[in-house]
């Protein structure tokens, strides 16, 4: 298992929670204790126009340092994505998110589709055949369905339930019947019983990850990355993102 990390994470770009003060920091200090941490590279404007258009591109540069944070967010995950590539799991530990990124707008706290961008990146260089991207956060993520609506060599699958168990077998129940090459993680967090979603427990962040690596492990050659989504108790994402890696981890065993 190895963290994508760059310093530059823990600063604040704008004004919104998922670019709020000390955010990161406790997530940072339980992961490092764990996993090696890996710096990226911010990615090019090539690489972001492989899935959004050159008119979102040029509104997202308008706003300088925060065009900035957005290429080295996606860089993140495109190091992450590499990571995978070579059979290893790898998670992203960046901001901002990516998930509302559509390819002509974006909202949500969201700029450029960082798991959209790693995946179609591996498309283009027909490393892959097939991408599954789970999406486990709080809220759908319209910009990667979007994205990938007409594209048949990807699937997309926002994990929904009415409660603890619910959600944890809708994504059970998905996989066995999904197929792919490698799995992309859109890892949101703010379905905590601490945060917005007040649902989720620490413990079903491991059993999703448990799941997910099984799933990798048996059918992916072990490729499978994840990028950080939303969650904005700072305390609850920390917990949330150790026991999410753990379960990963668990799942090699």
């Amino acid at each position: 298992m190895k963290v994508v990390f760059h310093d530059n994470f823990v600063a604040t770009y704008t004004r919104d929670p998922a670019a709020a003060v000390g955010r990161l920091d406790y997530a940072l200090e339980e992961v490092k204790k764990r996993y090696p941490l890996v710096t990226p590279k911010p990615c090019i404007d090539e690489d972001v126009l492989l899935v959004h258009n050159l008119n979102l591109l040029e509104d997202v540069k308008m706003e300088e340092y925060v065009y900035k944070m957005a290429l080295l967010a996606a860089g993140a995950t495109i190091e992450a994505s590499n990571i995978a590539m070579e059979g290893e799991f790898s998670f992203a530990l960046c901001r901002p998110p990516g998930h509302h990124a559509s390819p002509g707008h974006c909202w949500g706290f969201c700029y450029f589709n960082n798991v959209a961008i790693a995946v179609q990146k591996l498309l283009y260089e027909e490393r892959i055949d097939k991408a599954l991207i789970i999406d486990f956060d709080l809220h759908f993520g319209d910009g990667t369905s979007n994205i990938f609506a007409s594209e048949p060599k990807v699937d997309y699958w926002h994990v929904k339930g009415r409660n603890r168990s619910d959600f944890v077998k809708n994504l059970e129940d998905y996989l066995q019947s999904a197929s792919a090459d490698l799995i992309a993680v859109s890892a949101g967090f703010d379905r905590h019983q601490a945060d917005w979603g007040h649902m989720l427990a620490t413990e079903d962040y491991q059993a999703m990850g448990e799941l997910l690596g099984i799933f990798a492990k048996r059918n992916c050659q072990g490729r499978l990355f994840a990028a950080l989504e939303g969650g904005y108790n700072h305390t609850s994402l920390g917990n949330g993102i150790v026991a999410f890696l753990e379960g990963l981890e668990s799942s090699k065993a």
